[in-house]
This record gives C-alpha cells, sequence and structure tokens, in this order.
C-alpha cells in the first residue's frame, strides 16, 4: 500500500516540477523575442554551440550579435541564462535604452545597476560604481567640481608631461623595431596620467622594464589580471583560489591608497588654500576635511581605486583602438594630420606642439580638433570599451515601450543595454553601420544623441567622460603627425603581389584576419593591440 501512494506523490511532484519549469522557459517570458530555448538549460546550449563555433574567448557580446542577427534584429532579445545566471534582456534600440538610463517616477535616478560585487576587490564597497540612491547622490556631489570642464582645461600640463614619456617609450621602439602591445603601452600611460590626476603623485608606470614600475601599478595590473574572460564574475567559492588572491592584492593596494590619503591630507593641512595647493581630484575632495575618520579613508580609498579602475582601462583600450583605425584609413589619417597643421603649425616635433597647446590659447585648440573629436567618436561607437547592466526587483512594475509599439515588464530580469548592437544599428547608422567612417559625426549630424552611448546616459552616465575625450584628443595631438603604427598578426593589412596594402571600397585597407575582443572586466582586444611603430617619414624633427 505504501508503495503505490509514494509512486503517486512521486508523479505528482515531477509532474509539478515538469509543468513548473516549462512555464518558466516557454510562457513566462514567452512574449519577449528569443531563440527556441531548452527545458533544462534555456538557451545556454545555445550559447554553447555559438562559442564552439569560434575562439573561445571571443567576448560575449559577439554571441549575442549572431543570435539577435538569426532573430532578425528585434529591439530587444530575452536569454534564458538560468540557471547559471538571472535572464537577460539584452537591448539593441536606442529608445529603449533611453528608457532604462532616464530618470522617472519609479527611479529618480534612473533603474539601478545590477550587482557588480564581483569588482569589489577593484573599487572596494563603498564605490560610487556600486553605490545607488543616496549614497551614491552624495558621492556624485561631492566628486562633480573635480569633473567639471574649466578645471579639467588646467590638466592639460599634466597629461602632456605624461605623454612626453610615452612619445619616448614609442621613439625607443621605433628604433629598435620591437613588435608591443599598444594596450599595455597606453595602459601605462593611462595609468602615470590617472594617477597624477587623481592623487598628484608620481606612480612610475611607464619605464619599458615592467620590473621598475611603480608597486601601486603592478600590483592593480597583476589584480586586474585575476579578472580575464569566463572568471571575471563568477562565484568566489567556484575559484577560490583566485579569490584568495585577488583578496590579498587588493589589500595591499589599499594599504598603499590609504598611506597616499593620509599624506596628501597632511600636506594639505599644512599648504592650507594658498595658490599653490595641488589641484587633484583628492585635494579637491578633502579640502574641507579637517579631521580624517576611518570611515572617510575608507570611502576616499574606494573611490581613488573606482577612479583608477575607469580611468586607466578604458581610455587605454580607446586610444589603441584609434590608432588601429587610423592605420587602417589613410584618408583619416590625412586628415587628422591636416587638422593638426592648421591648429598647431607644420612643425610636428614635441617642443613645438606643447608649446602651442601651452599656450594661452590651448584650451580653445583642443576644443577645436572636430576631426579628431569625430575619430574619436566614431571608434567609440564601434567599439565601447565599457557596458552596463540594470535590474529592477520582481514586482517593481518596471515596463519598456518598443518602436514596434509593445509593452513589456522587464522585473527579474538582468537589462542589458548592448552598445555594440545600439551603436551598430543600420537604422540608425546605414549601410555603412559596421565600418570606419568618421566624416558621418561632421558637419549637420542627423543621429539621435540616445544611439550614441558609449558612456552611458542619463544620471548614472560616466562622471570622467569629459576628462577622457580631452585626454585622448591631447595625445592624439602629441603622435598622429609623429608615428605610424602597423598592425603585426590578427587584424594586419593584406598586401598585394606587389606587397602594398590594398584599399576596400570604402577606402579602409583590407586584412587578413578579424581582430576581435575578448573580456577582462572590459571588452579589450584579445592580442593587446600587438603593434609595430616606425617615425613618420614627413616627421619634422
Amino acid at each position: 500500500m505504501l508503495k503505490p501512494i509514494l509512486f503517486a506523490v512521486l508523479t505528482l511532484l515531477i509532474t509539478y516540477l515538469y509543468r513548473r519549469l516549462h512555464y518558466k522557459r516557454f510562457q513566462q517570458h514567452g512574449r519577449l523575442p528569443q531563440m527556441p530555448p531548452s527545458l533544462l538549460f534555456g538557451h545556454l546550449k545555445t550559447l554553447d554551440g555559438l562559442i564552439k563555433r569560434g575562439e573561445a574567448d571571443r567576448h560575449p557580446d559577439i554571441m549575442f550579435t549572431e543570435m539577435h542577427e538569426a532573430l532578425g534584429r528585434p529591439s530587444l532579445m530575452f536569454v534564458d541564462l538560468r540557471p547559471v545566471n538571472r535572464p537577460l534582456v539584452l537591448i539593441s534600440s536606442h529608445e529603449i535604452a533611453e528608457q532604462v538610463s532616464k530618470p522617472s517616477k519609479l527611479f529618480p535616478a534612473s533603474l539601478p545597476k545590477t550587482d557588480l560585487s564581483y569588482l569589489l576587490h577593484l573599487t572596494g564597497p563603498t564605490s560610487i560604481l556600486l553605490s545607488h540612491g543616496e549614497p551614491w547622490k552624495a558621492l556624485r556631489k561631492r566628486y562633480n567640481p573635480a569633473f567639471a570642464p574649466q578645471h579639467l582645461m588646467s590638466l592639460l600640463p599634466c597629461v602632456l608631461e605624461k605623454t612626453s614619456s610615452f612619445i619616448r617609450n614609442l621613439d625607443a621602439l621605433a628604433c629598435s623595431g620591437e613588435e608591443f602591445s599598444l594596450v599595455t603601452l597606453a595602459i601605462n600611460l593611462t595609468f602615470d596620467i590617472i594617477g597624477a590626476v587623481v592623487m598628484d603623485v608620481d606612480l612610475d608606470a611607464q619605464p619599458l622594464d615592467v620590473s621598475r614600475q611603480g608597486e601601486l601599478v603592478r600590483l592593480y595590473v597583476e589584480l586586474f589580471r585575476e579578472y580575464w574572460d569566463d572568471k571575471a564574475d563568477m562565484p568566489w567559492w567556484l575559484i577560490p583560489k583566485i579569490e584568495m588572491k585577488r583578496r590579498r592584492l587588493g589589500k595591499r593596494i589599499d594599504q598603499i591608497l590609504k598611506d597616499i590619503i593620509h599624506r596628501k591630507h597632511a600636506e594639505h593641512q599644512a599648504k592650507g588654500h594658498g595658490d599653490n595647493q595641488s589641484r587633484s581630484i583628492l585635494s579637491l575632495s578633502l579640502r574641507d576635511t579637517k579631521t580624517l575618520s576611518p570611515e572617510l579613508v575608507n570611502e576616499t580609498c574606494d573611490q581613488i581605486k573606482t577612479f583608477l579602475l575607469a580611468g586607466h582601462d578604458t581610455t587605454s583600450i580607446t586610444l589603441s583602438w584609434v590608432c588601429y583605425w587610423l592605420s587602417r584609413t589613410p584618408r583619416a589619417l590625412a586628415a587628422v594630420r591636416s587638422e593638426l597643421d592648421n591648429l598647431l603649425g607644420h612643425k610636428s616635433d614635441m617642443e613645438s606642439v606643447y608649446a602651442r597647446l601651452l599656450s594661452p590659447e590651448g584650451p580653445d585648440l583642443v576644443h577645436r580638433m572636430t576631426y579628431i573629436s569625430a575619430v574619436l567618436k566614431e571608434t567609440l561607437r564601434l567599439h565601447p570599451p565599457a557596458a552596463t547592466a540594470r535590474y529592477s526587483k520582481p514586482g517593481t512594475g518596471f515596463t519598456v515601450h518598443t518602436p514596434e509599439g509593445g509593452d513589456h515588464c522587464l522585473d527579474g530580469m538582468i537589462i542589458y543595454n548592448c552598445e555594440g548592437l545600439i551603436q551598430r544599428d543600420p537604422a540608425i547608422y546605414g549601410d555603412l553601420a559596421e565600418y570606419f567612417v568618421p566624416e558621418r559625426w561632421l558637419g549637420d549630424v542627423d543621429i539621435p544623441a540616445s544611439a550614441w552611448r558609449p558612456f552611458e546616459r542619463g544620471p548614472r552616465n560616466c562622471i570622467g567622460q569629459e576628462f577622457a575625450m580631452i585626454e585622448i584628443r591631447v595625445i592624439v595631438a602629441a603622435i598622429a603627425r609623429r608615428f605610424d603604427f602597423t598592425k603585426i598578426g590578427l587584424g594586419e593589412l593584406a598586401l598585394d603581389e606587389k606587397n602594398q596594402p590594398m584599399l576596400d571600397g570604402n577606402g579602409i585597407y583590407k586584412i587578413k584576419s578579424l581582430l576581435y575582443n575578448t573580456r577582462q572586466v572590459n571588452a579589450k582586444p584579445v592580442d593587446g593591440m600587438r603593434m609595430k611603430v616606425n617615425l613618420a617619414p614627413d616627421h619634422d624633427e
């Protein structure tokens, strides 16, 4: 008698679980465009199949793009990542993305970001990146003055000083003919700049001999490597050894930064409010602080780590892609050099360039670099290094309206504004959406502001975006006429029988193989942008 009862109970349980799972997989989000899901694995099997069709270390956006294409480019796409992660809805329409990022009655500071606690050792628990609500608002208000345009232009001498070391390293590599990673070289440059701008300290980031780098940079780079590819956001209990190493490196970085904070606070107190006061972000944030509490030190340490993270990585990646596209697009390189001749004079040696940029009209010259700005915008359109994901708790009622006329509640899902799709939308950017065309940003631009969002938009946009654009413009101004870059390996130029590069129909040099991104916190060229560099033939010493 007991066995039939147990069998009946088991049958009912299995039936209930099957129906529940069937509902979750096929009905709960069935109205959203999606690939056919698997009952047990959702879309994980589809993603696994796509991964196996190419290089395993490709950025997830590449697989998402293939799924999106297969579905006919819907304005949003559902990806069921259960049981590994929450289900995800990928946004490919700029109109929906704007609904996600703008303030609303439900979310006055826009939809909260997803859990980024896996970045804890890189940013600290009170980071502005991880904060929400009133704590975020207070931090944003505290640091906004440091990123005001007038103050940023006062940092030109610092950017140029650090760029001098970058140029000397490129000179040495041009002389030796060695192959090198441009991303690594650019990371060292941006570390030096961000160290000076944020803390007014020399991080010693740019010696070609890495063993001579400052300890903070070496530790941070080592910590960053522990977030490579699929290990980036795994739960700690799946990667205990990596987690222990992250914790150890994070603690040592905290110790170094807290020592700097105490030292800079003491210097600030000794100098008072005179003209010789440092203009670093750290000094500005401590200006009205007489006593350093442990809580303030911890919070300040976390914000410095966050600025180090955001300030070195995305800028170095963008600079590397700028050099890559200029090396592939001769008309763009010629236009950049012509603009610099007109603005800075025909002498392209360091002393002449720096004298012009450091003159009273220097800030105005930077603002007048319209073609260089177009190159940066187009590079960031094709290769947005960072991404953002949002989350609305179940029961909140966060609903978006699609261009097709549908309404969808996105509660309980990761909401991913996929800039890589939004910024390559043929409906906005036309038949040349996949091509590097800086000219699309010149003159009367008929592109919705919400369709270009590498720094995201709304209240939670990147606080340092204006500085990043100024910084890269100044670096490009210093190096574009001096050097010619040549890609090595993936993405290198295809040559004809006369050993000459070949232009395609859009004025871009053809390549032998595609250079793709991998994931290391941000989207980064998989080979670190392997390059060789030469002095430009018409460079004026």
